[in-house]
């Protein structure tokens, strides 16, 4: 695996320098992250299913695209790099909130992020990149969360925490849509 910088942040999201990004994970040292939530136009959401060899959450289910900006680089210029890289597609997406979490995952590593979460609308074709995703689907939001419930074990543990945030503002979001005026 190449080495990759991660950029090293502050509860304020201010950047405080860089580290190697397996060295961040292991030390459980906050770093800058993002992900991407995307919807088809019926509101169901795009779930993607880690690759096996990825070295955490592989086979886990989770949202449609997540990553690390790099050194120098946005947020969103590397949410718009990492969908083009990791599912073939180039979308307009929206900031729509961020949060910090931390939790320990497999292989005796720590998630520990200021996350920017970001959504989008699509609905065609992926092509997505087989070293970073097995399988992928679009879900309707109730049977994702009755999912949760009855198997978190199959689920990323950040898909988790912020599956309830996108489920608020997807609700907003579909109201609004189709409210009859």
């Amino acid at each position: 695996m190449n080495s990759q910088q991660v950029i090293i942040v502050n509860e304020n999201d201010e950047s405080l320098g860089v580290m190697e990004k397996m060295q961040a994970h292991e030390q459980g040292v906050l770093h800058r992250a993002f992900s991407i939530f995307i919807f088809d136009s019926e509101g169901r959401m795009l779930l993607q299913q880690r690759a096996g060899k990825k070295y955490h959450g592989a086979w886990l289910w989770t949202n449609a695209c997540c990553s690390h900006p790099m050194p120098g680089e946005t947020v969103e210029d590397a949410a718009v790099r990492r969908l083009k890289e990791e599912l073939g597609i180039e979308i307009p997406i929206s900031r729509i909130f961020s949060f910090l979490y931390r939790e320990p995952v497999e292989n005796n590593l720590i998630e520990h992020e200021y996350d920017h979460v970001f959504a989008g609308e699509y609905g065609g074709e992926l092509q997505p990149d087989a070293a970073e995703v097995a399988d992928y689907k679009y879900e309707d939001m109730e049977m994702i969360k009755s999912s949760i419930e009855k198997e978190p074990g199959k689920f990323t543990s950040w898909f988790k925490i912020a599956f309830p945030k996108i489920e608020n503002w997807w609700q907003q979001q579909y109201f609004f849509k189709n409210k009859i005026v």
